[in-house]
């Protein structure tokens, strides 16, 4: 068994295509319209055939009251994994993302949290060598 496919709720799917795309590099994979909405996933350009994020419409009643909570208490929805976690940070902050967690050092890992303009806060993380 293995992760295929994860999601992220969002409350405009053509806005988080142009954030998850244009602004963190993500690309699109499939766009398959599905009513009022579309099956709409992204990849790591780095791994096209790798786990693919739905950016899943947040309509149903219990999403945003949910996301609402993380925001509220700082928790991020879902977190990626960056290689340079400093480059990562100063290349999103150039294009206008706002962080509510600058790149923090626990030790094993640094972490630093953004808003993606879709209703939630998204982790970066770098991990370092052992």
């Amino acid at each position: 068994m293995r992760i295929n496919v994860t999601s992220v709720l969002v409350d405009d799917q053509a806005k988080a295509l142009r954030f998850y795309t244009d602004i963190l590099g993500f690309v699109k994979k499939t766009d398959v319209p599905v009513g009022e909405y579309s099956w709409l996933t992204v990849v790591s350009p780095q791994a096209p055939d790798g786990v693919e994020l739905l950016l899943e419409p947040d309509g149903h009643p219990a999403a945003r009251p949910f996301k609402n909570a993380l925001v509220e208490d700082g928790i991020p929805y879902t977190s990626f994994a960056v290689d340079d976690i400093d480059a990562e940070y100063d290349r999103l902050r150039d294009l206008g993302v706002h962080f509510t967690q600058p790149p923090l050092d626990h030790g094993t890992v640094i972490t630093a949290v953004l808003d993606d303009t879709c209703g939630n806060l998204i982790q970066i993380a770098e991990h370092k060598p052992a």
